[in-house]
């Protein structure tokens, strides 16, 4: 309303002040369109100044909630190789629904791979308080079903609290995938209804488990035995992609979905960076740059000293005797 109304004003003073507007010569009607040309182009301008004033604030304040709730990992941590990248289905935002931390404990490093039901801005705060309460419980409690239990009594806080604040039925979800990697590579999970990660060993590109998930975090209660499941060990060398559903749902102008594990297998035996970047890469050549939804990717490699072990890898998958050397960026 502010434009017109200022534009309407300087139209209205000039008509009733200035002696050119009354006259109604040729040269005077062009210099009262000149008048007003001016003037309309003055204020679009300010207009479209003050509104990119406030775009790049909403930016920067996007860009300080990401380094919070999706704050930069760390290259390494406790002896594996890590990175981390999140693409919005959101023109111009830098969030979604998408989560993930991995965290260095006396337990061992525990990762979280989460995806918030719709994406943008509406589900940063569920994404918050799931993180937040991970951040926590990973150092307080000795097994990943506490860790579990921790986030689901942390959401239905924050969805109740939430329905009492708006007034309306809070109805969303989180799937959840926690992993637990010991030191001697052992790893545990527990999942949620989230898609279960790759395992890139040697030249092969394989799913973690083929268990079925339990149901997301909220609208179910969790079941009594949460002990986790055993899936066998990351051996030196191998490297786990977790990643949300937004990956393998991608589909082209056909229809046809983007094949993760496809991806993946162009990217063995490159650094965990380099992984990342080939698969984005390619979900854009498929996709056309238009993802529909938010899209995760988190990639672990172990690079701590190979110590000799005898017997089976674990009942979860076959070992592998020969894993690839990797580079690093």
């Amino acid at each position: 309303m502010g434009l017109p109304t200022m534009w309407g004003a300087v139209a209205i003073t000039y008509k009733l002040t200035c002696p050119l507007a009354q006259e109604n010569g040729l040269g005077a009607r062009v210099a009262t369109s000149a008048v007003f040309f001016a003037v309309g182009t003055g204020l679009i301008i300010h207009v479209r100044r003050a509104l990119l004033r406030e775009l790049r604030q909403a930016r920067q304040i996007a860009g300080a909630a990401q380094s919070v709730l999706l704050r930069p990992l760390p290259p390494r941590i406790d002896g594996l190789t890590v990175a981390a990248a999140q693409l919005s289905a959101d023109r111009g935002a830098t969030i979604g629904g998408d989560l993930y931390e991995v965290v260095a404990t006396e337990h061992g490093v525990r990762v979280v791979m989460g995806d918030v039901r719709g994406h943008g801005l509406a589900a940063i705060g569920t994404a918050a308080a799931v993180l937040g309460s991970f951040r926590e419980a990973v150092h307080d409690e000795p097994d990943l079903g506490g860790v579990l239990r921790r986030l689901d009594r942390a959401l239905a806080r924050h969805l109740r609290d939430r329905a009492e604040r708006d007034g309306t039925a809070a109805e969303d979800f989180v799937t959840v995938l926690l992993l637990e990697i010991a030191e001697d590579g052992e790893l545990r999970a527990l999942n949620c209804g989230h898609p279960w990660p790759y395992l890139l060993s040697g030249s092969v590109v394989e799913s973690l488990s083929c268990a079925e998930p339990m149901p997301p975090l909220g609208p179910f209660p969790l079941p009594p035995d949460l002990s986790g499941l055993r899936c066998g060990h990351l051996l030196p060398g191998e490297t786990l992609v977790l990643h949300t559903d937004g990956a393998e749902d991608a589909r082209d102008a056909l229809g046809r979905f983007f094949s993760l594990p496809g991806a993946l297998q162009g990217a063995v035996g490159t650094a965990p960076q380099a992984v990342l970047g080939r698969v984005f890469t390619a979900l854009l050549d498929h996709t056309g740059s238009t993802p529909k939804d938010d899209v995760a990717l988190l990639a672990l490699r172990n690079d701590r000293q190979r110590t000799c072990r005898s017997g089976a890898r674990g009942t979860a998958r076959p070992a592998t005797t020969h894993p690839q050397p990797t580079t690093h960026l």
